[in-house]
Parts: structure tokens; sequence; C-alpha cells
């Protein structure tokens, strides 16, 4: 019973041993769990701590980055307000008034936006507040009206400003102070309308805009600006049909140029009307909605005064007349003249430029305008603006001024300005005694546009455009010819006038399909009625005759500096006003051209300047420059003498080819005695340059002395006779011989024989006579008196010689048609001419001696 006991106890404690140590050890791992879950959560909480640090400082990352961001975008954005207030509020329209000054708007702008105010914006600087009104709107203003009255003030200080004295007609109705609020403005004359006219007013802008409304083609009348300041009661006093007109004005009056700025009286809605509502200092307006605007203050009454002043003084002045930069386009040579040759001479009254369209269909033009007129002012103005369209490979120009007068050496290189214009082939200048060089202009002219047609009927194409587009490598420029006062050319009744009429028809007639294009200025049109025709473009000065029908007038009303622009052979349907710019300026000018000229293609010749008034130097080539060494034989195989500067397009020497033939004997003709030894010394000195020559000086003249004694020296080794040994027996040379005589016609009687031998014979033998002969029936006696064979002289060169007194010496009856100038000669070679030509003799010595 006892050991059952002891055995149970001892059970019983085996059992709570084993008891106590499982609940040790599940004791020991609830201690190790919680001991691990605590430190877990000390982790997490440790986590937790971080993520939120770090969410802390990315918020903050990301808030300073969006507050940097929209910083940067805002004034991003306000500059790009900023940029763009500046372009539609130009100059005087939105500066402040602090450097506010009136502004010239550009040609064929159009009026943009008016500052009242600035816009606060966040961080960044003050935007302007800008409102609508010329062109876009009527403007109703609302709120205390000494607050109005100065913004009015301001906006119509900031319109008159930008725009040209006289493009705004101002209209006050201020019924209340009769005119006193807007009293600044009073230099400038406004329309004021008294307390019971205002019916009338509206009746007379209606039927305003009725009529701008009805013309065709872009609006030319002024803006009229009319400002409403009512009273309390002009509201009430107005009648149903006042407000009927009120509101047609609202509706119709932008279109025409008519706006209000009204203050005091409601507006039908309309999107035409721009609302400003006005708080103290503070506006608000319907095209920046809720954005508030600072009012700027008032502008300073003296300020107002002498703009008010100073814009009178320039309306009562007139119009200015353009500048001859605002002709230049934006790239210099950038246009293609293949089409035409389309170019501004000025503005019209709106500002914009007005273009004339010399091409394909208006290939000709003709300008016409008393002396003074300004017909050369505006002939430089245009070839202005077709020099800096058009390059040297667009456009050839050759210029032509028969007035007494150098208006075209400006073109060409000089003393002073080496510089020239590069699209310039030729200019004439005091060609009015020279209308040779006319017609050998048009005469080279009439060839190039033979050239051009043959061209073109080998490429199948019949215009200057075809041509081009079918030979790109081909050099077709056109070519414009001004020929300022051409009436001299034509004049007359001889050869040379019916001529040149014939050619400049031709010109006129097929020119343009050729590109050759002709501008021809006149005081009237007289001598072209033939023509009339073939210029429908024609342009007319102030007091211009019969250029334009008589019908239309339009050129007796025009002022100074203004020009008639018509392209419908002067109906009055066509007329249009161009103010033309001043180009007299020299230095202007003068910088225009260099900076044309700089920019000249490789191979740019200068132009050929003919001056009617100088006197060609004999060429270096034509002289001996060493003895030695020959000169350039002439083309063919006899040698050729050089005479005097032929009056031709280029500058070429006259010729007389001395063969072996008979007759190779040169007389020359006159009692000019400078001209006289200047020919027989050229011909001498080109001679001497060709090669081998024996020269024989006879000098019988002693007023000629010097000069033969001087060409002796230059020339090699040559034989001299005077009176005292004269003689034309002289001997054979195995070398052409070269007599050179000074007044043959004094040897005398005994000394005939031989001469008319030397003559006869002496150009088989290779000696040739070049003899100076006072007078024809000298020259007649010596080679056998009346009824004696002439042929031994087959050239001559006459001079002050009249054209009935060469009739001994010219293949046809009564003699050629000449009429002696100094430092003219004509020129006769019966183996070559058909007819005489006119040369230029050529100045040897500058002293004469």
């Amino acid at each position: 019973m006892g050991s059952h006991r002891n055995a149970l106890v001892a059970a019983v404690r085996q059992e709570l041993a084993e008891a106590r140590g499982t609940a040790r050890a599940v004791l020991a791992a609830a201690e190790t769990a919680r001991g691990e879950a605590q430190h877990r959560k000390g982790l997490v909480r440790e986590a937790y701590a971080t993520c939120l640090n770090q969410l802390a400082a990315a918020r903050e990352a990301a808030r300073d980055d969006i507050q940097r961001r929209y910083r940067s975008e805002a004034v991003r954005l306000a500059g790009h307000l900023r940029g763009l207030a500046t372009v539609t509020a130009t100059g005087a329209a939105g500066a402040p008034w602090r450097v506010w000054a009136p502004s010239e708007p550009e040609p064929g702008g159009r009026p943009g936006l008016l500052r009242i105010g600035t816009i606060a914006f966040e961080e960044t600087a003050a935007l302007p507040g800008l409102v609508p009104l010329l062109d876009a709107a009527h403007l109703h203003l609302a709120g205390p009206p000494a607050v109005l009255d100065q913004v009015i003030t301001g906006l119509l200080l900031r319109a008159l400003g930008s725009t040209r004295p006289g493009d705004v007609q101002l209209t006050v109705y201020d019924p209340e102070q009769l005119g006193g609020t807007l009293a600044p403005f009073a230099p400038l004359s406004p329309s004021l309308v008294g307390p019971g006219a205002l019916g009338s007013l509206l009746d007379e802008l209606v039927e305003h805009i009725c009529r701008v409304n009805a013309m065709p083609g872009p609006r030319t009348e002024p803006w009229r600006l009319v400002v409403l300041l009512a009273d309390r009661a002009t509201g009430a006093e107005m009648t149903p049909v006042q407000r009927a007109q009120l509101e047609r004005i609202v509706r119709n009056g932008v279109a025409a140029g008519v706006h209000l700025l009204v203050r005091g009286l409601d507006l039908v809605d309309h999107a035409s009307v721009e609302r400003i509502v006005v708080s103290e200092r503070t506006a608000y307006c319907d095209s920046l909605g809720t954005l508030p605007i600072s009012l700027d203050p008032p502008p300073p009454a003296d300020r107002v005064a002498a703009f008010c002043k100073a814009a009178a003084d320039r309306l009562r002045a007139g119009p200015a007349p353009a500048r001859l930069s605002d002709l230049e386009p934006p790239k210099f040579w950038a246009a293609s003249s293949a089409y035409g040759l389309p170019a501004p001479i000025g503005d019209c009254t709106d500002g914009t430029m007005v273009e004339v369209p010399l091409g394909d269909e208006f290939p000709h033009a003709l300008i016409g305008g008393p002396s003074g007129s300004g017909k050369t002012n505006l002939i430089h103005v245009w070839l202005s603006s077709l020099a800096t369209r058009y390059g040297p490979e667009e456009l050839a120009l050759y210029l032509l001024d028969f007035k007494e007068g150098v208006s075209f050496a400006r073109y060409a290189p000089g003393s002073r300005d080496p510089s020239w214009l590069p699209q310039v082939r030729l200019a004439g200048i005091n060609v009015n005694a020279d209308r040779e060089f006319g017609l050998a202009m048009l005469r080279h002219l009439a060839e190039e546009m033979r050239t051009r047609s043959l061209a073109g009927k080998r490429h199948g194409a019949g215009t200057l455009a075809g041509l081009r587009a079918a030979d790109p490598d081909g050099h077709w420029p056109r070519i414009v010819a001004v020929v300022d006062e051409f009436q001299a050319l034509i004049t007359g009744r001889d050869a040379t006038a019916e001529e040149a009429a014939g050619l400049l028809e031709d010109i006129a007639r097929r020119g343009g399909a050729q590109g050759v294009h002709l501008i021809l200025a006149s005081p009237d049109t007289i001598g072209v009625q033939a023509l009339s025709g073939c210029f429908p473009l024609r342009i007319a000065l102030p007091k211009a005759r019969r250029i334009l029908p008589d019908d239309n007038l339009a050129a007796a009303v025009i002022p100074r500096y203004h020009a008639v622009v018509n392209t419908a052979s002067g109906a009055a349907g066509a007329n249009r006003i161009v103010r033309l710019p001043d180009a007299g300026d020299r230095t202007v000018w003068r910088t225009l051209q260099r900076r044309l000229w700089r920019s000249r293609p490789i191979g740019c010749e200068e132009p050929r300047l003919f001056d009617g008034n100088a006197v060609p130097r004999l060429p270096a080539a034509y002289r001996l420059a060493a003895f030695s060494a020959p000169g350039p034989t002439l083309i063919g195989s006899s040698p050729g003498a050089v005479l005097g500067e032929r009056i031709d397009v280029a500058a070429q020497p006259a010729r007389l080819r001395l063969g072996r033939m008979p007759g190779r004997n040169l007389a020359v003709l006159g009692a000019r005695t400078d001209e006289a030894c200047d020919v027989l010394a050229a011909a001498a000195l080109s001679l001497a340059a060709q090669g081998p020559a024996h020269f024989s000086v006879i000098c019988l003249a002693p007023e000629a002395e010097r000069a033969a004694a001087r060409l002796v020296a230059e020339l090699p080794a040559a034989d001299w006779y005077d009176s005292s040994d004269v003689t034309f027996d002289l001997p054979a040379t195995e070398v052409p011989h070269y007599v050179l005589g000074y007044a043959l016609d004094a040897a005398g009687p005994a000394h005939r024989p031989s001469l008319r031998a030397l003559l006869d014979s002496g150009p088989e033998r290779r000696t040739h006579v070049l003899g100076w002969w006072r007078t024809v029936p000298r020259l007649r006696d010596d080679l056998g008196g009346l009824g004696a064979d002439l042929d031994a002289i087959g050239a001559w060169v006459a001079l002050d010689v009249a054209g009935a007194d060469l009739t001994p010496l010219y293949p046809h009856p009564g003699g050629p048609v000449w009429y002696p100038r100094p430092r003219r000669a004509l020129f006769f070679d019966r183996s070559v001419h058909r007819t005489p030509e006119v040369i230029i003799p050529y100045e040897v010595n500058s002293d004469h001696t």
C-alpha cells in the first residue's frame, strides 16, 4: 500500500516535473517570440519614421519644384505677354508716360492696342493693360466721371500719337463742359458738338458709314473718333430715332473707321463694344476678364499740349515726302525679273507702298511733267527701288539724259566716288547736242531684241520668261532704257529723228516680249501720238500736260513730291496718288550705291559713261610706247589710222584703213586749228604704234608749229619740212610712208602738180597723205580747180565746214546734213560709209601745243 502510494507520488512528481519543464519551455519560447515581436515592432516603428521623413522630404522637394516651375513658367509667360504687348502696342500706343513720345506707324501697318494701365502678375514685373480701339472696337466706360475723363485723355493721346497727323479726325460731344473736358486737344481743332446737335451728329455719322462701306476697295478715309461725354439729361432726351441711329453706328461703324468713346450713355450689347468698368484707380474690361488693371496716371498736361501743337504744325505743313530707305526690300537682289520688274516708288495716303508694275503686261512707261516738277527725282527713286530688288544678272540699265545736266553721272565712277551702280551698262549725260548717241543706243537695243528673238525661236520660246526657262545658262536680264527729255531725240525732220522715231516705235511694240523696256520722260506727249497705245502705264507729275486725258485732272491738283500712277492709258478711274521720296541727298544715295557696289558679282564691268561735254583723250593703246617694240596690229592687212572716238554705245575709235588702193588719203577740213592738229596727231601716233613706218611732217601754218613739233618729237625718226623747204617729191621708203600736212593749202600754186601726183600715185607705193586744208575750195584748187577729179581724197574729216560746202566730196547731191559744233567732226570714208558718221576728235595734247 505504501509502495503503491510512493509509486503514485513518484509518478505525479514525474508528471509535474515534466509539466513544469514543458511550461518553462513554452514560457521560454513565448519570451523568445515576445522579444522577436518587440524587435520587429521596433524595426517597423523605425521604418515608419524613416518613411515619414522621406515622404516629407519628397513632398517638400516636389513642392519646391512645382513652385520653381510655376515661377519660371509665369516669368516666361509674362515675357511672352510683354513681348506680345510690345508688338501689338508699339511706340506711343504702349509706352509709359515717363518715356512717351509720338511715333510714326510703319507703312501699311495696322493700328494696335492702346495702354490704359498695368496688370500685377505674381512676382513678375507688371504687364501693360491694353484695350482695342482703331479698326477694332467702340469703348464704353463706366465709373467716376473724373477718372474716366483721365482715361479718355490718355486713350486719345495714345491714338493720335501712334498715327500720322490727319489720320484721325476728332469729334467731341460735351454738353456739360462744352469741350472743356478735352481742352488740351484744342490745337488739333476737333469738331465740337453742342447740346442740341447730338441728333445731327448721329445722322451725319450714319451717312458717312453708308458712303464708306459702299465704296469698293480698301478704305482710304481717315478714322473718325467720336467722344460722347454724356450728362444725365442726354440719355433721357434721346428720341427713339436717335437711339436707333446710335445702334447703327455701333453695329457698322468699326468697318467704316468710325469709333465711339462713350461715358455716361448706354450702348447696345454688340461684339464691337469693349466695356471698361472703373472703381477708384482699378479697371476691368471685357477682353481681360477678371484681371484687375491698375490705371496709369493721366498724361502730363504740358506733354499733351506740346504734342497737339506739334501735330497741328505738321498737319498745316502737309505730309513730308517718304524716305528713300522705305523702298528698300528686306534683302537686296532677292527678286527675279523672269516675269516683270514690279517695284515701289512711294506710298499712298494710307501708308501702303505703291508699286509700278513694269513687266510683261505693262512693258513701257511714260513720265510727264513740266520743268521743275520732279521728273529726274522720280527716275532716281524708281532706279534705286529697282536696283535694290534686282541684281545685275536680272536687270541691265541704259540711261540717257537730254537735258543740260549730269543727273545720271552719279551711277558711274567719278573722281570723288569710285563706286558705280552694278546694274548700269550705259549712262549718257549732256547729250542734248549729240542725238547720234541716243540713236546708237536705240540701235543697240534693237540688235539685242533681234538676238533674243532668234534665241527664242531656237528654243521655241516666245517671251523672255520662256527663253530663260529654256536656256537657264544664258544671260538674259531684263533691259530698262531710261530716256529723260526724249522729245529732243525725235524732234526735227532729219534722218536722225526719223530713224530714232522708227526704232522707238519698234522697241515699244515688240520689246516687251523680249524683256526690253522703255521709260520715257518728257514735259508732255507731243511727238509720241503714234506710240501712245504702247504706253498704258503713265506717271504724271504736278501740272503735267497731255500725259493724262483732258477729263483726268489729277495731275493739276497734286502737290510737290507727288505723282499719279495710271495703268489704263490715263483713264480717271485708274489713278493712284503716290508720295515720292526725295532722292536728292547725295550722301544717302552714295551710301546705298556703295553697299550695292561692294556686293557686285565677280566680273561685273563698270558702266560706259558718255559725257557730251567731255573730250576723250587718245587711249594709251594707240600711242607709241617704245620705238623698238611695235604695237598691236589692227584687224586686217592694212594699217588703220585712229581719227577720233565714235559716238556709239561702246567707246570704239573711228579708223581709216590705209591700204595700197587709189585714194587712200585723208583730208581734214576746217579752220579749227587745235582740232585739226589733234586729228593728225592721233592718226600719226596710232600708225606709229602698229609697226615700222616713216613719217614726213610738212607744217605750213605758224599757229600749228608747236603741235607739229611736239608730234615730231614723239614720232620715231620723222622728217620735218616747213615753208622754207616744202616739197612733195619725197623719196620712196621700204616701209609705209605717211605724209602729215599742216595747212597744205598754203603750199602755193607752184607745188600743186607735185602734191596732186603724190595724192594720185602715192597710195600704190605705200605713201599716204594725211593733210589739213582750211576750206574745201582751197582743197579743190590744189586738186585742179572747178570740175577737178577729187577721187584722190578717199576719206575726209570735216570740222567747222557746213554740209552744203562738202558737196564736191560727197556722192549725193547737196552734200550731207551737217551742222558744225565744237569738238565734233564728220567722218566719211567712201570705201566704207554710205553716209558719214559723227566722231569726237581725241585730245592728244591737253595744252594743244
